[in-house]
């Protein structure tokens, strides 16, 4: 790949981590969500904006570990990768794991931003796995969530944000 084939694959995967295509970004997913409705679960669905809030920002932070280095311990599957309960304990946990997921995603696309790093190289302590693939995932995950939380805040009457 040539050096500018390289820095456009580069810049599509950050557009794609952080933009708005096919569909809603993370921040325009969960802006304005009405405090009273973060733990809300309409009949028939498995989760709550909370339960996919944090899913979205465990598993991110859980990439982007893995990406950095061998010493990551991914959480135990599938428990580690949800919230205890569908309620955050308080307005700042909900805040906080806002931030923590912006900080995470803008922490990931530095790595993919880095010319240092091969995007496919597989990196020595997985199975195969390479920069171009983790950012591929963190794209679909994201979407498929953002999806979900769509779709959540449309049956619980708060979509689109105001």
């Amino acid at each position: 790949m040539t050096d500018s084939s390289d820095a456009r694959l580069r810049r599509q995967l950050r557009d794609e981590l952080t933009s708005s295509h096919a569909h809603v970004t993370f921040e325009h997913a969960f802006r304005g969500v009405p405090r009273e409705l973060r733990a809300a679960r309409p009949d028939g669905q498995p989760h709550t904006l909370w339960a996919l809030l944090e899913h979205l920002r465990i598993a991110l932070w859980d990439i982007l570990e893995f990406s950095r280095g061998p010493e990551h311990v991914s959480p135990k599957w599938p428990d580690g990768y949800w919230p205890a309960g569908d309620a955050p304990p308080d307005d700042a946990a909900w805040e906080e794991s806002l931030r923590r997921f912006a900080a995470d995603l803008a922490a990931f696309c530095a790595l993919i931003d880095d010319p240092g790093r091969d995007l496919f190289a597989p990196f020595p302590w997985g199975d195969g796995q390479t920069l171009l693939r983790e950012a591929l995932v963190i794209v679909d995950h994201n979407g498929y969530h953002l999806g979900q939380v769509v779709t959540l805040r449309q049956l619980l009457g708060c979509w689109p944000p105001g």
